[in-house]
C-alpha cells in the first residue's frame, strides 16, 4: 500500500460569484410529490432559485392531520438556507394553511424567518381571483368531504361566492398526485356551472398546473390553481418575471414584472 499524499493549500484564492438569483423557500409535506415540479413550470430556472424543507405527514388527509402540521413549521423555517436571504416563503398545503389558519402559519414561520413574507396558496388564490376580477367560483378538490367543507368556508369568509363545490373523496395525498389529466378535465367540467366566473382548483399535490391551459379553453373561464396561485404569488412579491410559458390566464391578465424592468 502506497502512503497517502501530503495535501497542502492551492495558491488559487477562491473568487466567489455573486449571482443575480431570487431565492425563495418552500415548506412542503413529507408526502408531496408535485410542488417542486410545478414551480419550474412558473419560476424561471435562470432566475430563481427554490429552496425546499420537508415537514413530517401521515395521510390520510383529514382536518385533524393537517392541523397536527403547525408544529413543525418553525424548525422548517429555521432549516431553509440559514444566513442565506429568501424573497419569500410558501408553506406548500392548502387544506393545512385552512386549517391552521394563515395568521397562525405566517406566525410560525417568522418566528423563525422574520421579515420574510410569508404565502399560503389559499391566501394566494384569494389574491388571483381579485387579480382577475372574479367573486363567484366554482370549488374543486381532491379530498374527502370534511376537508372540502372548510376550504369553501374559508373562501366564502374571504368575499368569494361559491356557487359550486365538488371533491374527488380521496384521502391520501400521495394518490392525488397521480389524478389523471383527464379526471382533472372532467372534475372542472362537472363543477362548472353558468354562474361561476372561473375555477379553483384546490390542492398542491394535484397535477392541474400542466392543464390549467387546457381546462380553460374548454370551459371558457379563468382557472386558479393552488401551485399556480403560489407561485404567481410568489413572484409577485419578488417583482420576478415568471416563465413567458407560464400558465393560465392569471399571467397574462395579472404577471408580475420585474423590479428592474
Amino acid at each position: 500500500m502506497s502512503a497517502a499524499p501530503t495535501v497542502t493549500r492551492s495558491p488559487v484564492e477562491p473568487v466567489l460569484d455573486d449571482p443575480e438569483v431570487i431565492r425563495f423557500g418552500l415548506i412542503a409535506l413529507a408526502t408531496d410529490l408535485t410542488s417542486e415540479r410545478d414551480a419550474w413550470r412558473i419560476l424561471p430556472p435562470d432566475r430563481a432559485a427554490l429552496h425546499v424543507a420537508r415537514i413530517p405527514y401521515e395521510n390520510p388527509t383529514t382536518p385533524e392531520n393537517l392541523a397536527r402540521t403547525a408544529p413543525a413549521l418553525t424548525a422548517a423555517a429555521d432549516l431553509l438556507v440559514p444566513g442565506i436571504a429568501l424573497a419569500a416563503i410558501c408553506y406548500s398545503c392548502t387544506s393545512a394553511s385552512v386549517e391552521i389558519g394563515d395568521a397562525a402559519v405566517a406566525g410560525a414561520i417568522e418566528a423563525a424567518r422574520p421579515g420574510v413574507p410569508v404565502v399560503t396558496p389559499p391566501d394566494a388564490a384569494i389574491a388571483a381571483f381579485a387579480a382577475l376580477g372574479v367573486r363567484r367560483i366554482a370549488l374543486v378538490t381532491p379530498y374527502l368531504p370534511e376537508t372540502t367543507e372548510p376550504m369553501a368556508a374559508y373562501f366564502a369568509r374571504r368575499g368569494l361566492d361559491i356557487v359550486s363545490a365538488q371533491c374527488l373523496g380521496m384521502s391520501d395525498d400521495r394518490d392525488m398526485a397521480r389524478v389523471s389529466r383527464t379526471t382533472i378535465l372532467d372534475a372542472v367540467a362537472a363543477a362548472d356551472v353558468p354562474e361561476a366566473e372561473g375555477v379553483f382548483l384546490s390542492c398542491t399535490a394535484l397535477p392541474a398546473v400542466g392543464c390549467i391551459d387546457e381546462v380553460e379553453q374548454r370551459i371558457g373561464k379563468p382557472v386558479v390553481s393552488s401551485n399556480q396561485a403560489s407561485f404567481w404569488r410568489m413572484a409577485q412579491l419578488a417583482g420576478l418575471t415568471p416563465r413567458p410559458d407560464a400558465p393560465g390566464r392569471l399571467f397574462r391578465v395579472a404577471p408580475p414584472r420585474d423590479r428592474a424592468a
